[in-house]
């Protein structure tokens, strides 16, 4: 009797781990099902299908074609015809918007394709991490190497536009940050502005935090200058800065002229003793050392720890046999082909991002310049141009800058000074928005999404929950902040100095993909508790 009562209370606290187990799986995908209206098939099916052959392991079901309604149209009509005619119009204007909108039409391509391919770093990891979906990190890699093949080219030319970045620890404990970050938001900064162009109400949540962290972060002083290292307030003072900027009260100024503007700057090219401009250091050094051999090495990790598992059950499920070299060889390349619709994003995405760079730097040529700040100062807007003449102007794809641009632009007018600092009085300025070249590119993504979204019958206002809310404002913060630390984000820490062979680049990015496993941890754990918690009164029938 004894036994059989002790067996029966085993058996009701078994029962209870197990629904706790399956209810917070379930909770977590609904969270990244509700900030991302994204569903995989790989994420449910989790054995062997007889069905599938061993090459179509990793495919997606393809989702039912439907009509796109008349409503749908017209929406698409009126936000081409006003980005249309916003340029039409400035050109009319003056032949110096052309610039503007050069920035527009690329910002509208990378939102149509990230909509297109459903491109989120946050989703890459936390797919991966949490239910063994390889197709995202796939989607980037991809990405990456056509970007870094497209850029390599326009570098030989000597048109290139990028610059390589200060590499140290800094950019890894950023990337963690940041990587913690975009899993608690359920989306990366890009990711974030282009499901703002579904009506993504967590997203817009998420690009108003950074924007608000980033602005307020870099204007920081006072008892925060208390933390700031004394070899780095030394540092500050001996950059020849002028006197508007006020090097020693600011912890991101000193920070900056302190410590990161000391760090070498080191590209894969230089490693090999070659230049990065040359042909060959661009396509040998930058791209193929840089880029493809280690992206190779990722995926092939990818590979054996999430997707070799499942090909070679359904490989012994259909034909009876083990795996050879040959049959994973085919597995690697079913895991590259598995969604065609991130690939082709991918894909689209590389030589867009590698083409901006020629056009960007072919109308500085045309123009006589070497920043866009002295366009606006020819056509007469000197507000908020830094204090060398400059304003942001990447010439490349870039997010979170013009993010925090737009609020310090607001805080300015409202009267905190936010030109007394590096990020906003010496590098970057804050213009109006209305004339601001990043800013536009930001804006035409999302419209770019949006029209996508349209298309693909995929756009649906949807307001976010209370607990949604307050996560997307905390991982938008700490992206914020992981932003400024590492001089960019998903894309401008990332994805382009990676695909530019930049070191620094891999740096981020393996600090973002630590931090994005901590956050997938965090979250399983959260979510495990809570349904704990849920439990404690629940009695199981025996």
């Amino acid at each position: 009797m004894y036994h059989n009562v002790a067996w029966a209370l085993q058996m009701g606290q078994m029962g209870k781990l197990i629904y706790i187990k399956i209810r917070a799986y379930i909770l977590f995908a609904q969270r990244a099902i509700e900030t991302e209206r994204e569903v995989s098939v790989e994420s449910i099916v989790t054995h062997p299908i007889p069905a599938l052959k061993p090459a179509d392991c990793c495919s997606t079901s393809k989702a039912s074609v439907q009509a796109v309604s008349r409503k749908h149209i017209m929406w698409v009509y009126i936000i081409v015809g006003f980005f249309g005619l916003v340029s039409v119009g400035t050109y009319a204007m003056h032949e110096y918007y052309l610039y503007l909108s050069a920035y527009l039409w690329f910002g509208f391509i990378y939102g149509m394709c990230l909509q297109y391919g459903r491109f989120c770093f946050a989703s890459a990891f936390r797919d991966l991490f949490a239910v063994g979906v390889p197709r995202m990190v796939v989607g980037i890699m991809i990405a990456t190497i056509l970007f870094s093949i497209t850029s390599s080219l326009v570098a030989s030319t000597g048109w290139s536009t990028f610059h390589a970045a200060p590499w140290s620890m800094h950019a890894v404990i950023a990337g963690i940050i940041f990587g913690v970050g975009m899993v608690f938001a359920g989306g990366c900064a890009s990711g974030s502005l282009y499901k703002a162009g579904e009506g993504n109400g967590v997203s817009m949540l998420v690009i108003l935090s950074i924007s608000v962290t980033q602005s307020a972060f870099v204007d920081m002083g006072g008892w925060i200058n208390y933390l700031v290292p004394k070899s780095w307030a030394e540092s500050a003072l001996t950059k020849g800065l002028p006197s508007s900027i006020n090097v020693s009260d600011g912890w991101v100024d000193q920070y900056l002229a302190g410590y990161v503007w000391d760090q070498p700057v080191i590209t894969f090219a230089r490693l090999l003793g070659l230049e990065d401009h040359s042909l060959v250091g661009a396509l040998y050094g930058n791209t193929l050392v840089g880029v493809i051999l280690p992206a190779i090495l990722l995926l092939t990790v990818v590979y054996i720890f999430w997707s070799r598992k499942r090909y070679v059950m359904d490989l012994k499920a259909n034909e009876g046999r083990s795996a050879n070299l040959i049959d994973h060889v085919r597995g690697f390349w079913a895991m590259i082909t598995s969604s065609k619709r991130t690939a082709i994003a991918g894909l689209f995405l590389g030589v867009a991002c590698g083409l901006q760079m020629f056009v960007i730097e072919g109308l500085r040529m045309k123009f006589g310049v070497k920043n866009a700040g002295t366009i606006l100062q020819r056509l007469g807007h000197d507000y908020g141009i830094s204090a060398k003449g400059t304003v942001f102007d990447p010439g490349y794809w870039y997010v979170t800058t013009q993010e925090a641009q737009w609020v310090g632009w607001v805080m300015q007018k409202l009267g905190w000074n936010n030109m007394d600092n590096i990020y906003f009085g010496w590098v970057n300025g804050i213009p109006s928005p209305a004339i601001n070249p990043a800013d536009w590119m930001s804006v035409a993504l999302i419209g770019g999404a949006a029209v996508m979204a349209l298309l693909n019958n995929e756009f649906k206002w949807k307001m976010p929950t209370k607990e949604l809310a307050i996560w997307a404002l905390i991982g938008g913060a700490l992206m914020g902040i992981g932003s400024r630390l590492a001089l960019g984000c998903n894309i401008g820490a990332f994805f382009v100095r990676t695909a530019n062979g930049d070191i620094s680049g891999w740096s981020f990015g393996l600090g973002m993909i630590g931090g994005a496993y901590i956050g997938v941890k965090f979250f399983n754990w959260y979510t495990e508790k809570k349904m704990a918690r849920e439990m404690a009164n629940i009695n199981f029938d025996l």
